[in-house]
């Protein structure tokens, strides 16, 4: 049977051998526990297996990108406790990230080893200093200082030194970096120097702000997270009692990421082990992307030489991604240099074959937005989910053209990043409901017409905002619905899963999800940066702004800075399951000089271009040129400043055409009634406000008060759909009508 248009091709086979172990993919929400340890190895390919099976010394998982590690080590504790060999309580998990840690408490008890401890460092260590300050200082723990900028800002101000916002933010990471690496501030410019690091202001600056930094900390009884792991550590050396307690208690240890880990979380690590050696590490060389954290790769190469006697299983079967994308993949390390480099894997892909990368040359960066836009929009209509969809791109500030781009094309979208599932207002009313509906069983209402628990919790969840059809655009509203759609579809697998499962049944897993942070998909294309793109996967996956410049970004200096950017590049182009695309601008604005090259990563990758080292133009042969409005855009000429005369580069400053530091001469009136027309028309149509207009572009009509449709799409930002649907009222509004009137012509216009 042929998948559906757009839609990746599903093995039909549940063997290994069929490409049946999806690692990470696509796996069932509610699988049934497995009966016994034996079940637990079921489905694991021979290498997962031996993964599982190798319970006693130290044992090194060398695993590439969709080759199914997670699966592998859960698998591996499951085994372990079901067969009776680990205790749970006696096993800690270590990860990176509060997310994969949550997704592994979840795994593990899909799997019926509840019990085992999975965290991150940070909140492993938290744990214990909290339960051990008492005893080994006295007092109370000293406040955790959840954010660290505005103390630093206040350090660099007692030192009479000036940031600017990103300074600070540079100086901050400086700080935190010297912490994990055990860096004092006295020593901070020696070793500066002697590791040639870049660092963003003089270093004897850095380490009077850093010195004055922990003298406040000092001085208000507060921590940073980097004391955290500091503190322990003190503690575990100096009070051996406190020690030994630890190390009875936990006495297997798995570290997952372990290329990320730092000399401060190793340090930690060894204390938590002592003299023992029942350690599992499982990492890849070649996705060391946060070195600038402190993360080094230099503890999973040196595995062997620290355990001679160590078992060490590769994972190459890549679950994940088609032929197509892994052969991008390993072309992409095949260029690397390094020592990460000398131990990279060559992928193999376990699925069938899918579409070849798509290359997309586009003339500035509004058109490049505009073009993958039309491109998403085309995938869902084709059958891709838009929660499977993900844009990626290399810093943060790239993501606002997106925004637009997609709320201008009607498609919902999510930043990556933004506050934890259940940590939303809507979800956690929506639990509230769901609650009371079950305590209250056949005497609600709401439920007389529902049969089953899917219909039940539509029902409730329908006073909550929940409709059949989901709003039109994107926003706070889609948000809204997405959310609770999201525990609609999590309801109606859980029923599959475990027919004649009741709502408080529902409930219960809601909360253990709740607890683990195990969070169900909510519908949206993703938007992310590629750092935070880590360990996440994507039916498609659109890499973004590939230009010398931004990918190597311009500061990689050295060579094992441009390595790095490297395997970040590699660590997007493993994100994809399926579709692939990668593009580029030549100019950053409309009509900007031309002079932009594609990221020297893709030489010899993309059609038409040549390897590094050999002479030829690059680009031409098989890759595609931005459609439609391109050409359009590069006939013009570079924007500049209406009264400095001053070209202009900021996207915000182009829709204003001027300076933001110009004087304006906005009609200040004029601007707060589009304000007014805009609130009220945005919630006729259900989308968050900038979806009529953004601030911006507001600004602009206020200022050029424009009298005919011709003047109005002139201003930047009034594309022709935005003109035919908003236009009339617009111009009404400009021409001086009242506000009512204004409001009336808007209405009538749709």
């Amino acid at each position: 049977m042929r998948p559906p248009c757009g839609q990746p091709p599903r093995p039909p086979l549940p063997t290994w051998q069929h490409g049946g172990v999806t690692a990470a993919t696509h796996s069932s929400l509610f699988p049934q526990v497995p009966e016994s340890a034996d079940a637990v190895l079921d489905g694991l390919d021979p290498e997962q297996r031996e993964v599982a099976m190798a319970l006693h010394g130290p044992v090194c998982v060398l695993a590439g990108a969709g080759t199914g590690k997670t699966r592998a080590i859960t698998h591996r504790i499951a085994y372990g406790v079901r067969a009776g060999i680990l205790q749970p309580a006696s096993v800690l998990a270590v990860t990176f990230t509060n997310r994969a840690a949550g997704e592994m408490r979840g795994r593990l008890r899909q799997l019926g080893a509840g019990g085992v401890q999975a965290r991150t460092f940070h909140s492993a260590a938290l744990r214990q200093l909290q339960y051990f300050w008492p005893k080994a200082v006295g007092g109370d723990l000293p406040r955790l200082l959840e954010r660290k900028v505005q103390l630093v800002a206040e350090a660099a101000a007692r030192c009479r030194i000036r940031l600017d916002r990103n300074e600070l933010r540079d100086v901050t990471s400086e700080i935190e970096w010297s912490k994990v690496t055990q860096t004092v501030p006295a020593d901070y410019p020696a070793v500066v120097a002697k590791t040639q690091r870049d660092a963003p202001r003089d270093p004897a600056e850095i380490s009077q702000i850093y010195a004055m930094y922990e003298q406040l900390k000092r001085d208000r009884s507060l921590i940073d997270f980097e004391d955290v792991l500091l503190l322990t550590v003190a503690i575990l050396q100096d009070r051996h009692d406190i020690a030994d307690h630890v190390r009875r208690q936990y006495q297997h240890f798995v570290v997952d990421e372990y290329q990320d880990v730092s000399p401060l979380q190793q340090r930690l690590l060894d204390l938590w082990l002592g003299d023992r050696d029942t350690l599992c590490v499982v990492g890849d060389a070649s996705q060391t992307i946060y070195s600038f954290t402190g993360a080094t790769p230099d503890h999973l190469l040196n595995f062997r030489t620290r355990h001679p006697n160590a078992t060490v299983v590769k994972l190459i079967r890549d679950y994940r991604s088609t032929p197509q994308v892994v052969h991008l993949a390993n072309g992409l390390l095949g260029q690397a240099r390094g020592r990460a480099a000398e131990h990279r894997l060559e992928l193999v892909s376990q699925r069938e074959p899918g579409p070849e990368p798509v290359y997309t040359e586009y003339a500035d960066e509004p058109a490049e937005a505009e073009g993958t836009a039309r491109r998403i929009r085309d995938l869902i209509a084709a059958g891709v989910p838009a929660g499977e969809i993900a844009v990626l791109y290399r810093v943060n500030s790239q993501s606002e053209v997106y925004e637009q781009a997609l709320a201008d094309a009607g498609v919902p979208y999510q930043l990556r990043g933004a506050e934890r599932f259940f940590e939303r207002a809507e979800v956690r009313e929506a639990g509230i409901a769901l609650r009371g509906a079950a305590r209250a069983g056949g005497n609600d209402s709401l439920l007389d017409d529902a049969e089953g628990l899917p219909a039940e919790v539509r029902a409730v969840l329908s006073t909550k905002g929940w409709t059949t059809e989901p709003p039109a655009g994107s926003g706070a509203v889609r948000d809204r619905w997405e959310s609770l759609a999201a525990l609609v579809r999590l309801a109606e697998d859980f029923e599959q899963a475990k027919p004649g499962a009741t709502l408080s049944d529902l409930v219960a897993e809601l909360d253990e999800r709740a607890a683990a942070q195990h969070a169900p998909t909510v519908q949206g294309v993703t938007l992310a940066s590629l750092h935070s793109a880590k360990g996440l996967e994507w039916d498609a996956v659109f890499l973004v702004g590939l230009n010398e410049g931004m990918m190597p970004i311009t500061y990689a200096k050295t060579d094992e800075q441009i390595e790095e950017e490297r395997r970040l590049l590699y660590v997007g182009v493993t994100r994809a399951r399926f579709h692939l695309s990668l593009s580029w601008s030549l100019s950053r604005s409309p009509g900007g000089r031309a002079g932009r090259r594609p990221s020297r990563f893709l030489n010899g990758l993309r059609p038409g271009s040549v390897a590094l080292g050999t002479r030829g133009a690059a680009g031409g042969g098989g890759t595609e040129r931005g459609p439609g409005p391109v050409a359009k855009r590069g006939r013009r000429g570079p924007a500049r400043c209406r009264v400095c005369g001053k070209t202009l580069t900021d996207a915000g400053e182009m829709k204003l055409m001027r300076c933001d530091d110009c004087p304006s001469d906005m009609d200040e009136a004029l601007y707060e009634r589009l304000r007014d027309w805009r609130a009220v028309r945005a919630k006729e149509i259900g989308q968050p406000a900038y979806c009529v207009f953004t601030d911006k572009t507001l600004m602009a009509i206020a200022e050029a008060v424009p009298g005919s449709a011709g003047e109005l799409a002139g201003i930047s930002g009034v594309g022709a759909r935005k003109l035919d649907r908003f236009g009339t009222a617009v111009l009404a509004i400009c021409a001086g009508e009242t506000v009512e009137e204004g409001l009336g012509a808007a209405v009538d216009e749709v």
